[in-house]
């Protein structure tokens, strides 16, 4: 799946990366220790949370500087909020407890009655498409300079 990018040319470096995924206990996928290097987490292997990780790669082969972080919330405090989302915009998840730290971050594509269907990273192991509640929704960002 791939729709027009020229209002989000991140996406395109973001959809080249689908199927790159986590390496079995024992090994590291260096793909996403090259992600990790765009974080405060930079040298770190692909058994630490890379979802943020992803999108400030992603963001950076267009050379938009994101959070240099890697929590996924970390993005609600950049660049502007959305009130819609937009395609390839920022959509940040709650995970587990919503008034938590813990979080999600990936691109958003579209959404459904129930769903948010967003192309991220650390999404079952892998850069992919996936779904996730739409309750789970805590917002959306663009670039300030895009």
């Amino acid at each position: 799946m791939h729709y027009p990018t020229h209002d989000a040319p991140w996406m395109d470096a973001a959809f080249a990366e689908v199927g790159v995924s986590t390496y079995p206990p024992g090994s590291s996928n260096p793909r996403i220790t090259q992600y990790h290097a765009h974080t405060n987490i930079a040298g770190y292997d692909d058994k630490a949370s890379w979802c943020s990780s992803f999108v400030n790669w992603s963001l950076a082969q267009t050379g938009i500087v994101g959070t240099k972080s890697a929590l996924a919330r970390s993005w609600l405090d950049w660049g502007e909020t959305l009130s819609e989302p937009l395609p390839g915009c920022i959509a940040v998840l709650s995970r587990e407890d919503p008034t938590g730290w813990k979080g999600h971050v990936g691109f958003f594509l579209r959404m459904d009655a129930q769903s948010i269907f967003l192309l991220g990273g650390n999404q079952l192991d892998q850069v992919r498409e996936h779904f996730y509640p739409k309750a789970n929704l805590l917002g959306y960002r663009w670039p300030a300079t895009a």
